[in-house]
């Protein structure tokens, strides 16, 4: 070769060979035929999917957005040459609309795109070894199990088979590395992208034979990978269970405003329930709409607002019970020792109710007498005895030494003799002293009305306490109880029951 030859033409020489080598091998090549030497024989189709990233699992529509390359493997004998006769050439690229494609698509897709995202060339090896890696974007659809959601993992899966050909015309099996069959989804850790939501847990790849159907049918092969994801719960704590827990718990302080405070009650009340009703809007609008299953946080919230509804009904009971008086109830000295004693007792209180309260029967009228009322009667009747001035020096007259006045002598059961000997003396005595007993009487009314109705409101009192600590330990205990079975909710140590294989690289 001379030496005025420019490196440029050697360059045009060395494709013009690799032209001649693709020339030869298409002459006569059709790209319709499959490629085997008799009808009967089969194509063995290796595959091989790699992840390179989880883009998202839609809960609403269902399905399962992922980036991959589908890595297909087969043997094509019509494009094989002799590397001497061409030049050393081992290897050549041609585009992939050129060859016989085995047509593996995406059998469980939900937009209708069945095939690759771009159609990468085929590289051909010298012994008609056929090598094809296109990229694509594929959204399958992925039947989402709510039952703990967010605390829930999900079984996704991607089904390939071949569009066009039986199993006894292409044999599917999976790809195999140094003797080792590949049965998992292959990630390749420079090239993954982790999902923030979802963490993939298992990723097992099979061959799946279905019986119903005969070899003749499309349906009779298929590869299955699946990907069981467990969903990261962070996100859902901290925007939806941290506020609707904090906001469900002001309920319970409702408790601490006065008996009488009903309508501040309800307010709370009724607030907390509307929040509630929001939170479960947003969970409507994140969950599939079906009627299978509740989510889990949606039991959450519907127990919640459950004891939010209790707290509200206790409330106006307790509202009922405190605004209560003689004129309207009368009160049993059953719900008296139960609610003013008993009860008491029970939370650690002393009773409310004094002991030295009598109850007694005057002409088939019941009437309450305290012992505040009997030391009040006690001192009228001293009054009656004695004159004011000798009260204010009675201490006077002991320390000089004086005897008592004469009105000390008298009895008391002198007294109704006296007032009907003034009564019949002087008229206008009779009726001062009747204004004075109805007077007395009056009084005495009034301190029994007074007292029956703040036994009514210390009754209220006892109920909220009760109420209070069973919607504490109702509220904690269905809490705990919902949030640590969506905890303990994992995805299973093996992919398939009864195995004990992880389908995983060693």
């Amino acid at each position: 070769m001379p030496p005025s030859i420019s490196p440029l033409f050697l360059q045009t020489v060395e494709s013009n060979e690799e032209s001649i080598l693709i020339r030869d091998l298409f002459k006569s090549y059709n790209k319709n035929i499959r490629p085997v030497v008799h009808p009967e024989d089969k194509v063995t189709v290796h595959i091989m999917l790699t992840l390179t990233n989880l883009i998202s699992l839609n809960e609403k529509e269902e399905t399962l957005t992922t980036n991959v390359w589908l890595e297909i493997q087969w043997s094509d004998p019509r494009l094989a040459w002799n590397t001497s006769d061409y030049f050393g050439i081992d290897i050549i690229r041609v585009p992939c609309t050129t060859v016989w494609l085995p047509d593996i698509v995406l059998e469980n897709n939900i937009d209708g795109k069945f095939d690759v995202a771009y159609y990468a060339n085929v590289l051909i090896t010298y012994d008609g070894w056929m090598y094809w890696l296109p990229p694509a974007i594929y959204r399958s659809t992925c039947a989402i199990e709510i039952t703990y959601f967010p605390f829930d993992y999900q079984n996704c899966t991607l089904v390939f088979r071949s569009q066009t050909y039986s199993a006894n015309e292409v044999d599917l099996i999976l790809n195999a590395d140094e003797g080792q069959t590949i049965e998992w989804v292959y990630i390749d850790p420079a090239a993954f992208t982790e999902n923030g939501e979802w963490a993939i847990v298992h990723r097992p790849g099979r061959k799946m034979i279905n019986k119903k159907y005969s070899p003749d049918d499309l349906e009779y092969q298929e590869i299955v990978y699946n990907l069981i994801i467990q969903r990261k719960p962070l996100f859902y704590v901290i925007n939806i269970v941290l506020p609707c827990s904090l906001i469900s718990s002001l309920v319970v302080l409702a408790y601490f405003l006065p008996a009488q405070a009903g309508g501040q009650k309800l307010t709370v009340s009724i607030s907390v329930l509307l929040a509630q009703t929001v939170f479960l809007f947003l969970i409507a609008q994140k969950v599939p709409e079906t009627s299978l299953s509740v989510p889990l946080i949606g039991k959450y919230l519907i127990f919640v607002m459950s004891v939010t509804t209790l707290i509200a009904t206790n409330q106006i009971v307790v509202l009922n019970f405190s605004l209560r008086s003689p004129s309207t109830h009368t009160m049993s000295n059953t719900i008296k020792h139960l609610f003013l004693e008993m009860i008491p007792r029970f939370l650690g209180m002393s009773p409310l109710v004094d002991d030295s309260e009598e109850t007694t029967e005057v002409n088939g009228v019941r009437e309450r007498r305290r012992s505040s009322f009997g030391l009040m009667q006690r001192a009228e009747e001293y009054v009656l005895k004695q004159p004011r001035s000798e009260m204010l020096f009675d201490k006077q007259r002991e320390r000089h030494g004086l005897t008592r006045s004469i009105v000390d002598s008298i009895d008391v059961s002198s007294t109704a003799n006296l007032y009907k000997s003034l009564a019949q003396a002087a008229p206008e005595i009779k009726q001062c002293v009747d204004a004075c007993n109805f007077i007395a009487e009056s009084t005495r009314q009034q301190n029994d009305i007074g007292s029956e109705i703040e036994s009514w409101v210390l009754i209220g009192k006892m109920i909220d306490k009760v109420c209070f600590w069973a919607a504490i330990l109702l509220f904690i205990i269905g809490t705990v109880w919902i949030f640590l079975t969506g905890h303990f909710n994992r995805a299973p140590e093996f992919p398939f029951p009864g195995q004990n294989k992880k389908y995983s690289p060693s």
